[in-house]
């Protein structure tokens, strides 16, 4: 029993002649593409068939599955633009010496021919080799302007000689034509820009509404459990962690997202506050600063001990200047005696001060205002 052999998907190759239907039927039928294209050609001169069914297939067959967008990455070997761009050149000189003539049966064609040649490479350009990674901006700007200089030049040819009253139709709608082509795509930025500012005004006006009516319910009542439950319990940091999400995704805008230090201190305080029982205020003033390694590392030991030997509320103030970096970490806890503590109790000695003076900075521990608590205070110099 003889078994038939599967054949290949018809699809359509991305590296093409003009649009790969010869070449997938060939790949499909396995047969040398020669022998598809001269068949496609004979039925072509046998009325057009051959040139329908090529648009047809052209249409509907899909290209090779590839990682990037259907039509970004097609790369075509026939410079079809080029080619109607100097078929409208031949044409408009067809047009101009028809004119000077006097040979009114010979513009109305040349004319017609020129709008179709020009109008082709103008929509070639535009659909297929913007999106050829093989041709460049330049190339689809120059494809405009020169069949835009041609429509002009061949309009204005037939409205100058002695025209008939179609010729003189013809003529105006040529050069009205040739300034749409080179308009058109400025019109079509300017519309593009407006309706994206449209688009970005109204999504902002649904943002201010949302965050007003979630400020005026969630967000209060989160806050209000925070306050009813008290800062060290497990349902006020459940509540404290999703007023931070719901405030970041209200408010993205407001929170800088490059390199920022006082954006890195406010995620690792988020961070702190979902694994210990302490509610962490990060106040930054002064100019934005880039992360400082040394710094948010002592700065995140810091919030680190707070939260693990106080917990409750801490406040971390960052103050930035021309030439330095203050960052104040404060707790309420019962405080803490450096000589007090072991040998082997390296997190403030090695983790908080050695770090800062290697960098080149100071870090001092003390007791809070009142005596109540522990500050840390580190301070780096930076060049301006």
């Amino acid at each position: 029993m003889t078994t038939l052999a599967l054949r290949p998907a018809l699809l359509r190759p991305r590296r093409v002649v003009l649009g790969g239907v010869c070449s997938a039927l060939a790949a499909h039928l396995d047969w040398p593409v020669a022998r598809v294209r001269v068949l496609m050609l004979g039925f072509t001169l046998v009325g057009g068939f051959g040139a329908l069914l090529y648009l047809w297939l052209w249409a509907l067959v899909p290209l090779e599955p590839s990682d990037t967008d259907d039509r970004a990455d097609v790369r075509r070997t026939v410079p079809v633009a080029p080619l109607l761009v100097a078929a409208a050149a031949a044409l408009t000189a067809t047009v101009i010496a028809a004119s000077a003539s006097g040979a009114d049966a010979v513009t109305t064609p040349a004319l017609l021919a020129v709008t179709l040649a020009s109008g082709g490479a103008v929509a070639w350009s535009l659909a297929f080799d913007r999106h050829d990674p093989s041709r460049s901006a330049a190339y689809g700007l120059w494809v405009r302007s020169l069949s835009s200089a041609f429509l002009l030049v061949a309009g204005a040819a037939a409205l100058l000689g002695r025209p008939t009253a179609l010729n003189a139709v013809l003529g105006v709608g040529v050069v009205v034509l040739g300034i749409a082509v080179l308009v058109a795509p400025r019109v079509v930025t300017l519309w593009s820009d407006l309706m994206r500012e449209r688009s970005t005004r109204v999504r902002e006006e649904q943002r201010a509404e949302i965050a007003a009516h979630l400020h005026d319910s969630v967000l209060q009542t989160l806050a209000l459990i925070q306050n009813r439950a008290g800062a060290s319990s497990e349902v006020a940091r459940i509540a404290r962690a999703q007023e931070r999400e719901l405030r970041d995704w209200l408010f993205e805008r407001d929170i800088p997202v490059a390199d920022d230090l006082s954006a890195e201190l406010r995620s690792i305080a988020a961070a702190i506050e979902l694994d210990y029982p302490a509610r962490i205020e990060v106040v930054a003033t002064g100019e934005s600063v880039a992360g400082i390694p040394s710094l948010v590392a002592a700065s995140r030991e810091a919030m680190l001990n707070a939260a693990r030997h106080a917990g409750g509320e801490i406040s971390v103030y960052l103050e930035t200047s021309a030439g330095s970096v203050d960052v104040f970490v404060r707790d309420r806890g019962t405080g803490v005696d450096l000589e007090a503590l072991g040998a082997d109790r390296l997190g403030i000695r090695e983790s908080i001060i050695g770090r800062m003076t290697r960098a080149g900075g100071t870090a001092t521990v003390r007791p809070g205002a009142g005596a109540v608590g522990t500050e840390v205070h580190l301070h780096l110099e930076v060049l301006p």
